[in-house]
């Protein structure tokens, strides 16, 4: 339990350095003609950043919390029968991968307003989230439909909880990306909504990270993780 919670802090830590990087040193992505005249070094953390860091603090905790019962859980079973991994699982993993490069690709071409390759990288990028939200659904009814139920199977049931918990902050990254693209349908310039974009290409990176933890643990590394706590 406590390697998995250094792990999931070490790992929010590095996204707060990075978010931090990202804000001092250089422009905000929305300020007024005053502020935007400032030397680089007297620019200030702006509120949105620092509000994502705090955010992300947050559901790290949730998530390593919930990590860390899944380890107890294993390290008090005499025996753990462990989930397969279908084609789907795989399939799921790439489409996640695909939404966040997407959601760089359009925060790198709200920065350079290109709206064509802003609309199509979002567009796609929202269309991927969305897939991979059916998909992880697909995925449970799959495994259930095999035999692995929650009743029967505590991993199954952790898939369950944990896979909930991502696709939840999944749909919440997909409202945050609606209010950005009602701002445009307002007449709001694209780059005003660089910095909105820039948060939710490093949310979606960080959900990226999560689902990898949580893919390894429930699933390709779930045997070794297991021999580990039986040690």
């Amino acid at each position: 339990m406590t390697i998995t919670l250094a792990f999931l802090a070490l790992l929010m830590a590095a996204f707060a350095g990075w978010l931090v990087r990202q804000s001092v040193g250089v422009q905000p992505w929305i300020a007024d003609s005053q502020t935007a005249a400032l030397p680089p070094q007297q620019v200030s953390l702006t509120a949105s950043p620092v509000g994502l860091a705090v955010f992300l603090a947050v559901v790290t905790s949730v998530f390593g919390l919930t990590i860390s019962a899944y380890v107890m859980r294993m390290a008090a079973a005499p025996e753990w029968d462990f989930l397969p991994q279908p084609p789907l699982l795989w399939i799921n993993g790439a489409l996640l991968v695909l939404a966040s490069l997407a959601l760089q690709t359009a925060w790198s071409a709200a920065r350079q307003a290109n709206a064509q390759r802003f609309a199509q990288s979002l567009g796609f990028g929202a269309a991927c989230t969305v897939a991979f939200i059916a998909g992880q659904v697909l995925l449970w009814r799959e495994l259930s439909g095999a035999g692995y139920s929650m009743a029967r199977y505590v991993g199954s049931a952790f898939f369950v909880l944990m896979g909930a918990l991502h696709a939840l902050h999944m749909l919440g990254g997909l409202y945050a990306l609606l209010r950005v693209v009602l701002r445009l349908q307002r007449g709001v310039a694209l780059p005003q909504v660089r910095e909105a974009v820039g948060l939710c290409a490093i949310y979606w990176h960080y959900l990226l990270l999560v689902w990898a933890v949580l893919f390894t643990v429930l699933f390709v590394g779930a045997e070794p993780l297991y021999a580990w706590c039986r040690s």
